[in-house]
């Protein structure tokens, strides 16, 4: 071991850890976003989730409470310090955003490719000495400005890591404690009768569309991105019709063309577009058999009496930690989704239909698509699709309990402890027979004194009766009622 607080290399040894950890764990990938491809990108809420839990794994800043808004200061000072940057997903050349975004919807992209590999390589060779060489070889960045960034931040380096870095764990032991220890902490909050839907929960992962035969159609992916583009090439930057057609994707071929086809002629026509496509994805989501949100359903009630009884946070924590166990592809349609609804439902411009609220509508159009819970009522079920619209920046967040849990966990794993003794959180803890005592008697002495001031201080008992209760007060605890009375005990009637 060798401590953090030496410098000049520990503000750059832990800059370097991370740096490397988002490299390996965050997920990288193409994605599309107005049907249009990006390639190697991953998204910002990924991105500020790793780097939440390879801090609260390593401890690089010992038992330090780090809540997520500081973790977004370091993704932003990653950002300004060019180790990833923003993916432009605008059509006419605008500026890439220069801050950085908590979201499912913003994606970014490592920027130098060839030298964050080898600085992968230095990094599997750790040693202080060689992550200070290596950071300052590939990066600007000085260790007297990574040490400012701490300062700010209001963290600063522990004495000594609390992590071995050669002693790694699995992909799979990883996956598991994450979804164990999310199952555990869903647990606490929601009371469950059964747990065989939580347990045998498989990973299912639906097949996208795929082309019809014999329908009379030329389809191929360049047709649908030039007739689709070509459609919306003036007006991809507006949110509303990125979002609709972030949700196309998932749409049939045939009816994808058939929405290219009938798009108004008139660019200026923009409100006849949207409601074309509102109206064609909200009839595929009626027409579809199995809900996005259909595993574990018993958690749906418990979630609902959570939002009934007005418990909000606890609320989004529930709904965090259950979506946690999604299917990642049932989790990217879900979120496209969610997203198009609170597009379209807070909208105020476009009315979706003239006599109702927009909320409503989409309520009513998407309910089924979400949740089709036969044993929830229909006001739940209202109040939770609501919840999630207007919670829709948050829900696909990963709450910071969960991974103080699983950080916990993964460190205790590294040293070697017997998984099954490691749960992770407590609901209880157990003291020695000597501090039972101790609490036991300060906690009635407290209360006896909290009672024997509550008679002192009524103003509706009468004189006589109080007398009486202060008589019987001191009969059975005269050492708490001289304590209590102190010099005024000697003029006490008792």
């Amino acid at each position: 071991g060798f401590s953090l607080a030496q410098k000049p290399f520990g503000a750059t040894y832990v800059w370097s850890s991370i740096i490397n950890a988002l490299q390996t764990q965050v997920e990288v990938k193409k994605r599309r976003q107005n049907l249009k491809c990006y390639h190697d990108c991953f998204i910002g809420s990924d991105a500020v989730d790793v780097v939440f839990a390879h801090l609260l794994q390593n401890k690089y800043f010992g038992d330090v409470d780090i809540s997520r808004a500081k973790i977004v200061r370091v993704c932003q000072a990653l950002m300004d310090y060019k180790v990833f940057e923003a993916v432009s997903t605008r059509v006419f050349g605008k500026d890439k955003r220069s801050v950085f975004e908590d979201s499912s919807s913003s994606l970014y992209r490592f920027t130098n490719v060839s030298n964050q590999m080898e600085l992968d390589k230095d990094y599997q060779q750790c040693t202080p000495r060689r992550h200070e060489k290596s950071m300052l070889f590939h990066s600007t960045v000085k260790p007297e400005s990574l040490e400012d960034l701490w300062e700010n931040l209001s963290l600063k380096p522990a004495n000594t890591p609390q992590v071995n870095i050669s002693d790694s764990l699995s992909r799979r032991v990883i996956n598991e404690v994450w979804q164990e220890q999310t199952i555990a902490r869903l647990l606490q909050l929601v009371d469950l009768p059964l747990l065989e839907s939580l347990l045998g929960h498989q990973q299912i992962r639906p097949q996208l569309p795929q082309p019809g035969k014999g329908t009379g159609y030329v389809i191929t992916s360049n047709y649908l991105d030039r007739e689709i583009l070509k459609a919306f090439s003036d007006s991809q930057t507006d949110e509303w019709l990125s979002a609709a057609i972030d949700c196309l994707e998932y749409l049939p071929d045939q009816m994808v063309v058939d929405i290219s086809r009938n798009l108004p002629d008139q660019p200026d026509k923009a409100d006849t577009w949207k409601l074309l496509l509102f109206e064609n994805i909200g009839r595929y989501y009626g027409q579809k058999k199995e809900p996005l949100l259909n595993h574990a359903s018993e958690i749906h009630s418990g979630i609902a009496e959570l939002l009934v009884n007005g418990k909000m946070e606890q609320s989004l924590e529930a709904v965090q930690l259950y979506l946690k166990l999604l299917d990642s592809q049932v989790r990217e349609e879900f979120r496209r989704l969610l997203y198009f609804m609170a597009v379209a439902a807070h909208n105020s411009e476009l009315k979706l239909q003239k006599e109702s609220d927009n909320r409503m509508v989409v309520k009513r159009t998407f309910s089924k698509a979400i949740i089709n819970n036969k044993t929830l009522s229909r006001g739940k079920t209202d109040l939770l699709i609501l919840f999630l619209v207007d919670h829709q920046k948050d829900v696909l967040k990963i709450p910071g309990t969960l991974h103080k849990m699983v950080s916990n966990k993964l460190m205790a794993l590294q040293k070697g402890q017997d998984p099954s003794k490691i749960t992770g959180y407590t609901f209880c803890q157990k003291l020695d027979e000597r501090e039972y005592r101790s609490n036991t008697e300060k906690t009635t002495k407290d209360e006896l004194l909290s009672l024997l001031k509550a008679i002192d201080e009524d103003s509706k008992l009468s004189d006589k009766e109080r007398k009486r209760l202060l008589g019987q007060f001191h009969s059975s605890n005269p050492s708490i009622f001289m304590q209590y009375f102190g010099d005024r005990v000697t003029n006490m009637c008792v």
